[in-house]
């Protein structure tokens, strides 16, 4: 007798990390799925898409509250104000308005997954223990994931139902859906910068250049969430995860260069939020040039967050002890159960 399907419904689905776990959900097979985002995500497959705005708790209702079905329920989704205290509230109660949406409606309801980042450690702050571990001391509030984190165990208490929680830093991947990729302000900083006739400098702060920093692939994010959502062993814990490999801005730079064809000049720190604002006109002829998909700029990369990579002249790591033996290529062709000291997966 084959397995009933679990119900997925996947917020932020049009977004970076978003669209890679409803890719991978629907590539995994076994799932029926539900996207939930403001856009309907650019990628092909079988799933019903629902425009929310997760403000809204009447909106939650009316659209989710017929989801009887809701088995997992991953939060992926994130939003940014120039406020602070706005992005605080409005992503606390995003994430409360869906949750007790799904919850009250759905009776199957056995996992919600909540997706955090390195700014639960301070790393916005200023320079911060390192390498970090998920049961670290916290730093003086405010911080929207201890708001969220704290709803969601309190709202968890004596429900059948378990949560996890997962801190990716620097996802990685490719993406058209959402600003908040590094790699593509990275791509389009550089075809700006080419298209200007400039070389290729690092946009960062002098120490920022040589600090240790990792990434997460947005692929590695996903069948890191999936696992955390369905093995038993992961209920109700976070986990750090990463690629594991340390990297150096001066080591990737000149690669960079090396890619776009263009020569690799001195690092030399500038805003960059306010040297592109301008940048559109630029942009739209590199688009009409090389038959890009026409996306308005500011659609195309969030200039605040390079800028906050960039500027922080301090070691970013965290750190990882155990996790899933995924199966994957080992070197030489050899296929094996990969130690977790090699995933970056920490419980």
């Amino acid at each position: 007798m084959s397995k009933a399907k679990r119900t997925a419904l996947v917020t932020g689905a049009s977004g970076l990390a978003g669209g890679y776990m409803l890719a991978h959900l629907l590539e995994q097979g076994g799932w029926d799925v539900v996207a939930v985002s403001r856009r309907k995500p650019r990628i092909p497959g079988d799933y019903r898409h629902i425009a929310v705005d997760l403000l809204d708790l009447d909106d939650c209702r009316t659209k989710l509250g017929p989801l009887t079905n809701i088995s997992h329920l991953f939060y992926l989704a994130i939003t940014e104000r120039p406020d602070p205290g706005e992005t605080g509230s409005a992503n606390a109660n995003m994430f409360f308005n869906l949750v007790k949406t799904i919850e009250a409606a759905s009776p199957v309801l056995e996992h919600v997954h909540l997706s955090q980042g390195t700014r639960w450690y301070g790393n916005h702050l200023g320079p911060y223990k390192t390498p970090t571990k998920e049961d670290d001391p916290r730093h003086m509030p405010p911080n929207f994931y201890y708001d969220q984190q704290d709803f969601l165990e309190g709202f968890q208490k004596g429900k059948r139902w378990t949560w996890s929680v997962g801190r990716p830093h620097a996802v990685c991947g490719f993406s058209t859906g959402g600003p908040m990729n590094l790699t593509l302000a990275i791509a389009v900083y550089a075809n700006i910068c080419k298209a200007l006739g400039l070389p290729l400098s690092f946009p960062g702060k002098p120490g920022a250049y040589t600090a240790l920093y990792q990434c997460t692939d947005a692929a590695l994010l996903a069948k890191a969430v999936a696992w955390m959502a369905t093995d038993p062993k992961c209920a109700n814990q976070a986990f750090n995860i990463t690629n594991s490999d340390l990297i150096r801005w001066q080591n990737l730079w000149p690669r960079f260069a090396n890619f776009f064809g263009m020569e690799l000049a001195p690092p030399r720190h500038i805003n960059l939020a306010r040297s592109m604002a301008d940048k559109g006109p630029i942009w739209e002829k590199i688009v009409e040039k090389n038959g890009l998909q026409k996306f308005r700029f500011e659609e195309i990369a969030a200039w605040g967050y390079p800028d906050g990579v960039f500027a922080s002249d301090y070691d970013y790591r965290l750190r990882y002890q155990q996790g899933p033996p995924f199966r994957i290529p080992r070197p030489g062709g050899h296929r094996g159960d990969v130690p977790s000291d090699v995933l970056g997966f920490s419980a």
